[in-house]
């Protein structure tokens, strides 16, 4: 996701975001929710360049956005504060779930940092989020702790060395 998508994301104006990124984009996005994600992403890359690489991205089938996935940051922003390590994110949107599709992205964000040579993985998710619990463990991530997320409360925090 480029700042241009998310800038047109933010000013309501649809049709300039799916142009930006050429997609189309699912009917109600973004929720309301997804506004205040996609305002601090923006800010991160206004403010720190590497946020640019490190960015979020569509998940995209056959023209459709379908959701989005990425890291929260370069290396080093992760739940455990980790200088290394890099947490990966997932959303699909409602008519894709239960497909397959999260599980496939959080697997191309492993193998996407690991061409950058990255080896340390973290994941975070809510206790009761059953289906990004089995993603997470799929994947082979091992809970390693818990963390209050500022939006999202308490997270089972997973971690994956590869």
């Amino acid at each position: 996701m480029t700042p241009e998508f998310l800038e047109a994301l933010l000013d309501g104006d649809r049709d300039r975001a799916s142009e930006a990124l050429d997609v189309e984009l699912p009917d109600g996005f973004p929720l309301e929710g997804g506004m205040r994600f996609f305002q601090l992403r923006l800010r991160q890359m206004r403010d720190d360049e590497r946020f640019r690489e490190w960015c979020p991205h569509a998940v995209v089938l056959e023209g459709q956005m379908i959701g989005h996935a990425g890291y929260h940051g370069p290396p080093g922003v992760n739940a455990k504060q980790s200088p290394d390590a890099i947490e990966i994110g997932y959303t699909i949107e409602e008519p894709w779930l239960g497909q397959g599709y999260a599980t496939a992205a959080a697997a191309e964000l492993l193998r996407r940092a690991e061409e950058r040579g990255v080896t340390h993985y973290v994941a975070c998710t809510a206790p009761d989020n059953e289906p990004s619990l089995a993603i997470i463990r799929k994947l082979g991530f091992q809970q390693t702790g818990e963390a209050i997320d500022e939006e999202d409360g308490l997270e089972l925090v997973f971690e994956l060395e590869r």
